[in-house]
């Protein structure tokens, strides 16, 4: 099975995960930290669920799955700790063709998550064919290189964009391939991608 990657708009989504294990809180928390709306439906739920219910942050349904839970979601998680649910929800969530993750039998959906690395605007995403060991190693080897430093320019080159484009300066479709080319890497890590980026304000 070959992987397609996607970056999804995490403020525009819709999430429902069932299950408020320690997989389903690790997963509905991510969901909620990249903006989307998350509930959370299982009986039960870790006290950091309650923590990030109390904080407004996902909304929490004290209840067991029912197919109605799968309305007004686009992504959905099946994480609870009964395969014979998983399962279940695997076959409705991909009958209304929704995004779905069945953690304990990714291939009964449609999607997986990859080993992320966050810095900033900077997001690099590592998939292993289904050993996610190898890709949290591959991820920390990756994210010693591009830290804070990377942040920092890409930052800077947004707000640059932005600025030249709505003043409706055309410079943009220069600056760019001046600034990321082929030794865009060399002068983020030596310092001097900051002088030049200060030459096109």
């Amino acid at each position: 099975m070959t992987d397609f990657p996607i970056a999804l708009h995490g403020e525009r989504m819709t999430a429902v995960v069932f299950g408020g294990g320690s997989v389903g809180t690790r997963k509905a928390l991510a969901l909620a930290q990249a903006g989307a709306q998350v509930r959370v439906v299982s009986p039960v739920v870790t006290a950091e669920l309650e923590e990030a219910e109390r904080q407004h942050r996902i909304t929490v349904v004290r209840d067991a799955y029912r197919k109605d839970h799968l309305d007004h979601a686009m992504l959905v998680v099946a994480a609870t700790n009964s395969r014979e649910v998983n399962a279940r929800i695997a076959l409705d969530a991909n009958s209304r063709e929704k995004l779905v993750n069945i953690t304990d039998h990714p291939d009964e959906g449609n999607f997986h998550t990859m080993a992320l690395h966050r810095s900033g605007d900077v997001t690099i995403a590592v998939s292993s064919g289904g050993v996610p060991g190898a890709a949290a190693r591959i991820r920390d080897a990756i994210a010693e290189r591009f830290d804070g430093r990377y942040e920092r320019a890409v930052s800077a080159l947004r707000g640059l964009r932005s600025r030249l484009i709505e003043r409706g300066d055309d410079r943009w479709s220069a600056a760019a391939p001046e600034l990321i080319d082929d030794d865009f890497c060399n002068s983020v890590e030596d310092g001097s991608f900051t002088e030049k980026v200060d030459s096109w304000r």
